[in-house]
């Protein structure tokens, strides 16, 4: 098999991530996943689609992520593991697109108003 290089995004986290033939192992930004994403949460997000078509094991994964913070990393690794896993196999699509693991979430952080102090809040009003 040759490389697969795939790129998944969420907010401002950009993850560029390459799969190859192996046993595997996930290294994140030249560290363990383990050791980069600390919480079982962020460890279970990334191996979701893996352990959803049975892959866990089976590829040697090399993410290197930028941007946003933690759990935008982790989402972003995730959805450019399954872009993955679909080229790979178009079966795998039947799995993964029901729980949503294809799909770019599209949320993002809404800009700072002029004359306002954040995004939605307002500076104090006074009528008098």
């Amino acid at each position: 098999m040759d490389t697969i290089h795939k790129i998944g995004r969420r907010k401002t986290a950009v993850a560029r991530m390459y799969m190859s033939d192996g046993s595997g192992k996930i290294t994140v930004n030249g560290k363990d996943m383990e050791n980069y994403f600390t919480t079982g949460t962020l460890q279970y997000k990334v191996n979701q689609p893996l352990t959803l078509t049975d892959n866990v094991g089976k590829f040697d994964i090399k993410v290197t992520v930028v941007g946003g913070g933690i759990t935008g990393q982790a989402e972003a690794t995730r959805l450019a593991i399954s872009r993955a896993l679909c080229e790979l196999d178009e079966e795998n699509r039947g799995v993964l697109k029901p729980e949503g693991l294809l799909t770019r979430d599209p949320r993002m952080v809404e800009r700072k108003k002029y004359g306002q102090k954040k995004a939605r809040k307002k500076f104090q009003f006074s009528k008098r």
